[in-house]
């Protein structure tokens, strides 16, 4: 396991694509995101061999379901040997209690998160489903609650993690995606920030995507980020 901050997004559509771009880039510098779409395309194989190749892997499908299915998916995903597994804070305290008894805990080896608000929502998404609170304060409910079931972290966007952080204290892991280096386009992510003001805020891993894996030198980009991850740590 490498100790690197960033996560690279693999929102590719084959194997194929995922694979040039992995073998452009190296295991030290990033860890990899599997999401739906790479998943729906490739399946547990694309998982399998990011792993193979050395990248530790943010398998990102958000299970959300009863409380027995949700355990059986985390388990699978932990048979897989992926280093983090999300799932869906809205699902509630049973559910996430369920995930947490599917994902061990000790040592460390494997991350369990949730999911709380997704950084394309505004509060206007909110209330037009009913939700009649800010997506701001609908975070930090649903952190809490992760919290309080025993996991290990959220995700969040990098505005909300200086309060997540004072709230829920050192060591509950804040997974931060919506970023952006500075003059890069925005693309359909609202609450953005970049990676030096990122971790200023509190955050532990940054989810990066487009900058990246469009990027004509993948990895001279993914160096950039890097060294602003690293003054901002200092």
């Amino acid at each position: 396991m490498n100790d690197s901050r960033l996560i690279v997004a693999l929102d590719f559509s084959s194997k194929l694509e995922a694979m040039m771009f992995v073998d452009r880039i190296e295991p030290a510098l990033c860890k990899l995101k599997v999401g739906k779409q790479l998943f729906s395309y490739c399946g547990p194989d694309i998982v399998e061999k990011l792993i193979a190749k050395g990248f530790d892997v943010f398998l990102d499908l958000k299970f959300h379901d009863i409380p027995n299915t949700v355990h059986q998916a985390c388990k699978a995903a932990v048979n897989m040997g992926v280093w983090m597994v999300n799932v869906h804070a809205l699902g509630g305290q049973e559910m996430m209690n369920a995930a947490r008894s599917a994902v061990p805990s000790i040592g460390n080896k494997h991350k369990l998160i949730a999911v709380t608000v997704l950084t394309s929502t505004t509060d206007n998404d909110l209330k037009k489903i009913g939700i009649n609170i800010t997506a701001e304060d609908m975070v930090y409910k649903l952190a809490g609650a992760a919290k309080e079931s025993g996991l290990d972290g959220v995700v969040c966007s990098a505005q909300e993690a200086v309060g997540l952080r004072r709230e829920l204290g050192e060591e509950f892991c804040l997974v931060t995606p919506g970023i952006r280096p500075a003059n890069t386009e925005t693309n359909d992510q609202k609450r953005i920030q970049t990676p030096f003001d990122a971790i200023k805020s509190g955050s532990d891993y940054l989810v990066v995507g487009r900058p990246v894996t469009q990027a004509e030198d993948p990895l001279a980009s993914l160096n950039k980020i890097v060294d602003e991850i690293n003054s901002a740590r200092i």
